[in-house]
């Protein structure tokens, strides 16, 4: 039985990114808790990862660009057309694990708007579209997630570090938009949290990342899992007084 706090039965939830890694942990959450989720993804998703129990919720695969405007307005009529309402938006897709480590002194043109593209103006479209459906309805739960990254500046990794910051900043400006409909907008920042696309990144360094564990107050490896609670938390009625925040899950190497 879900908790009282935390029931998010009868609920429509948009997870983009989620075909894997930590979106692919945010849809099970959510399901767990009686959501029906719009899983999203540029690429693949198997929907067979996930658990869902009896049949009173929904898991439903759709794929769509972020980046892309027209893309993001069907997946949110697709949403509409299935589910009637759209509740919760975890803003999740963006360019990380592929990214390659570089100086800013060599850093092309083309790589920075290639991550802008997704991290960012994705966001914003997603952000934007989701919005304009709550404020018809009254009331939403908007999640955008950055990356802890922002807080401490992450050398060679300028492009994805700004990105994340531009997602934040969006945060706060759309939580004093919105708060007027209902609508609360927060941002969850991850710590670097091990999962199989890290392994194969260029965030994945052996010493490099085993000396950043040892930084965390609690020095531990995370996991997708870590970053479920706070997720639900935001999601659920448990925050409705909560907006503009970001809350930085990483096990206390950011203390701000």
């Amino acid at each position: 039985m879900a908790s009282d706090r935390f029931d998010l039965r009868d609920q429509v939830a948009v997870v983009t990114g989620a075909a894997r890694g930590l979106g692919a942990a945010y849809v099970q959450a959510l399901l767990d808790q009686g959501a029906h989720v719009v899983a999203v993804d540029i690429n693949p998703i198997d929907t067979a990862q996930w658990n869902v129990a009896g049949g009173d919720v929904a898991a439903v695969a759709m794929a769509a660009d972020v980046a892309d405007p027209r893309s993001v307005d069907e997946m949110v009529s697709s949403t509409l057309r299935k589910f009637a309402r759209l509740d919760i938006l975890v803003n999740n897709a963006s360019i990380a694990a592929d990214l390659k480590r570089q100086s800013l002194l060599v850093m092309e043109s083309a790589e920075w708007d290639r991550v802008m593209s997704v991290n960012a103006r994705g966001s914003f479209l997603c952000l934007q579209a989701a919005a304009r459906v709550m404020v018809k309805q009254g009331r939403g739960k908007i999640i955008n997630v950055a990356s802890g990254t922002f807080m401490s500046g992450e050398p060679r990794m300028l492009h994805y570090v700004a990105s994340k910051g531009a997602v934040i900043g969006m945060t706060r400006v759309a939580a004093r938009e919105l708060g007027e409909h209902g609508i609360t907008v927060n941002c969850l920042a991850p710590g670097l949290t091990m999962t199989d696309t890290l392994k194969q990144s260029a965030m994945f360094s052996g010493q490099a990342y085993e000396t950043r564990v040892r930084r965390r107050a609690i020095a531990r490896e995370a996991v997708p899992e870590d970053l479920c609670g706070a997720m639900l938390f935001l999601a659920s009625p448990a925050s409705d007084f909560i907006t503009g925040q970001t809350i930085v899950v990483d096990g206390g190497g950011a203390m701000l």
